[in-house]
């Protein structure tokens, strides 16, 4: 069955997120095994991470530090008192047969997340943030599988969110300001490709107008924003579509609560397993470790010494420096990113040619290589430099494109020296050269005058672009601006 878009208007989504965090502490939660991505297999492993028998765990006190961090930052309680339990499941990757986590009483609860969606400012609640270690890697061979215990124990904090999404945007918005949070007080690497940051979507659907929650589907272990977005639009469809094929089956018949996976290739959601309940885990106390008490000093001194958070640098970023708000959600969206662009403020007092050249011109140039200006080498002062030299008009903007092709290949080259050593970078100041050009280009265009003695400035960009595109972009800008005014005003 096709949907149209007026149909599925007719539909409110219902979602909720979990967002599985890899803590970037230097040992596991509940042993000294480094916690570090890349070794060979099964070589960052103790006893206690493949659960040999007398063996016992001993919390982290870094992955609790960055726990009430991330707590602190999103408004939330910290509790005082919390503790862990045993979820207990058999799979090949997890060696005890049980995970240790936060079930009754979790490290925080509350909190809020704030972010812009479309322009509009949007508040999500979150439920819960605990504390448990994970699992570790199947690895499919041809001919066999093996498991690979590495990741067996490294730290997690999973985010909880209310079910207060209501569409596919929304998520990705809010995970995206999650994950820019957890990079800005660096507790957390937040490499998706690694399996630092993984998102669990419980998806349900009713008819707009009602109150109930319908039965849900959780799709586990989306590892980007595009998936996660395609991934939750594709099961509101399934979902819309299967109530419209039944309609007189009651809504708790048509869905059967389950866990799917998102297919990349079919673009489909697959179901994996029908859905456990929390009775299936058998969750009770872990007898193996005593309750964590954290006094409210601790937590205050952790309060006082928080960076400031994206959405306050976003917003910073349009009061103070003129940004757009599309232009400022993207340089904050990336630490490394927002960090980069204030290292280029520290050279040119142009902020948002900054932001339009690194998340635009550069962007752009990095894409097809899956790298990125801040990680690629050219230094933050030398895209302040380039902007310099375009507005002091030592060179035009087409000349800039050419040098930042130059910087990409190049980048240890000071665009300066590259400019300096390119005779096609300098650009046309004879006056009396541009003059005629001018002069042909007003003769040539003589509606395109009189539109902009009406007031029309859009006209004014076009003469300056036919004079551009006459000394193939060589024309000092500030030279041609002036000429065409004078000689428009003489006339």
């Amino acid at each position: 069955m096709m949907l149209d878009e007026t149909t599925l208007k007719e539909w409110e989504p219902v979602i909720g997120l979990e967002i599985h965090v890899e803590l970037n502490t230097r040992s596991k939660l509940f042993s000294q095994a480094p916690n570090r991505f890349g070794d060979e297999p099964n070589t960052n492993i103790t006893d206690v991470c493949t659960g040999q028998p007398g063996t016992l765990p001993v919390l982290n006190r870094e992955a609790v530090r960055k726990a009430v961090q991330f707590g602190c930052a999103i408004n939330a309680q910290i509790n005082h008192y919390s503790r862990f339990d045993r979820k207990s499941y058999f799979y090949p990757d997890s060696p005890r047969n049980f995970q240790i986590t936060q079930f009754e009483l979790p490290i925080i609860t509350g909190g809020t997340v704030t972010t812009d969606i479309h322009g509009v400012t949007k508040n999500f609640s979150i439920n819960r943030v605990h504390l448990e270690d994970d699992a570790g890697m199947l690895k499919h061979f041809n001919q066999f599988a093996g498991v690979d215990y590495n990741r067996a124990g490294v730290p997690l904090i999973e985010i909880v969110s209310e079910a207060c999404i209501f569409s596919a945007d929304e998520a990705v918005a809010y995970a995206t300001m999650v994950k820019a949070i957890l990079q800005y007080l660096d507790v957390s690497d937040c490499n998706m490709e690694e399996g630092s940051l993984r998102f669990d979507a419980n998806i349900s659907v009713r008819k707009k107008g009602e109150k109930r929650f319908r039965n849900k589907i959780e799709i586990k272990n989306m590892n980007s924003f595009n998936f996660l977005g395609m991934a939750i639009n594709a099961e509101i469809k399934r979902q819309v579509r299967l109530y419209l094929e039944h309609p007189d089956k009651s809504p708790g018949t048509v869905i059967d609560q389950a866990t799917f996976r998102w297919d990349p290739e079919i673009k489909e959601t697959v179901l994996m397993r029908k859905k456990e309940e929390a009775d299936d885990y058998r969750y009770f106390l872990e007898p193996d470790l005593p309750p964590l008490v954290l006094e409210k000093e601790y937590i205050d001194s952790i309060r006082e010494m928080q960076p400031e958070l994206p959405y306050e640098r976003e917003k910073r970023y349009i009061k103070e420096l003129g940004l757009s708000s599309e232009g400022a959600a993207v340089l904050i969206s990336e630490k490394a990113l927002a960090d980069y662009f204030e290292e280029a403020l520290r050279v040119s007092s142009n902020p948002r040619s900054i932001c339009n050249w690194l998340i635009v011109e550069f962007a752009g140039r990095y894409k097809e290589n899956g790298r990125s200006i801040w990680t690629d080498g050219i230094p933050p002062q030398f895209v302040g430099k380039l902007i310099n030299l375009i507005d002091s008009g030592k060179i035009t903007g087409k000349m800039a494109k050419e040098v930042a092709d130059l910087m990409v290949k190049h980048p240890n080259k000071d665009p300066e020296e590259i400019v300096k050593e390119n005779p096609a970078f300098q650009p046309l100041s004879d006056e009396k050269a541009i003059e005629i050009i001018v002069d042909q280009v007003l003769a040539d265009n003589s509606s395109t005058v009189k539109s902009y003695l009406n007031g029309k400035e859009k006209a004014f960009a076009f003469l300056v672009g036919q004079v551009m595109k006459a000394t193939n972009g060589k024309a000092a800008p500030p030279v041609v601006n002036r000429l065409l005014k004078e000689k428009i005003k003489k006339n």
